[in-house]
């Protein structure tokens, strides 16, 4: 019998060095991202507008991608309007009337400012309404309501009757856009602590 179990436990120690024939799922031609042509393209990304194969920690492979294209246009969006707010105030655009604590701030100290002055504790409580909202219109796409990410249906009517290809051609220019106001704002808020200055931060 003791014949027999050291056997057994050198036959199951042996197998752990045997070659195995394990079959990996593989394509014959992967395609390479057109971004990262080192790396091969994300295929949950295929068929979205402006996908160049960029996504290097590979968020679609567990994420809805819907999910993530809602998250960036967000993004997008709100750059695009805080590098124009930005640049605004330090070039002297204020809206009327000033208070009296944000007299003389700028881009860079008004943050600060407007928490002491309460106007940031507004803001907050106005965005985490349409938060809410957003956050209701999100799980109805992801649930198949055919909403395409991003799509709130304020388009003035500025696409009602266009072709296909020049819907794609719009939303390619606002991803486009979108992208980069996200790459400028985090420029032109670097930029302005580092020089103090006023636009153009040189």
């Amino acid at each position: 019998m003791m014949k027999l179990a050291v056997l057994a436990a050198v036959a199951g120690s042996a197998a752990g060095f045997a070659p195995t024939t394990t079959i990996k799922a593989t394509t014959a031609l992967s395609a390479k991202s057109q971004a990262l042509p080192f790396l091969e393209s994300p295929p949950n990304c295929e068929g979205y507008v402006g996908n160049v194969g960029f996504d290097p920690f590979r968020f679609s492979d567990f994420a809805p991608v819907d999910f993530l294209r809602e998250a960036e246009l967000k993004h997008g969006r709100i750059c695009m309007m805080a590098w124009l707010g930005w640049v605004s105030v330090d070039c002297g655009l204020r809206v009327l009337p000033v208070p009296e604590a944000l007299e003389g701030v700028t881009a860079a100290t008004a943050h600060d400012a407007s928490v002491e002055q309460g106007g940031l504790s507004q803001m907050f409580l106005w965005f985490s309404l349409l938060e809410i909202i957003d956050g209701i219109a999100i799980q109805q796409m992801l649930e198949g309501s055919g909403r395409q990410p991003g799509d709130f249906g304020l388009d003035g009517g500025l696409l009602r009757g266009k072709s296909d290809a020049y819907i794609e051609e719009m939303k390619l220019k606002e991803i486009t856009h979108c992208r980069l106001a996200m790459l400028a704002f985090s420029g032109v808020v670097t930029q302005a602590v580092l020089t103090q200055g006023p636009f153009p931060y040189v």
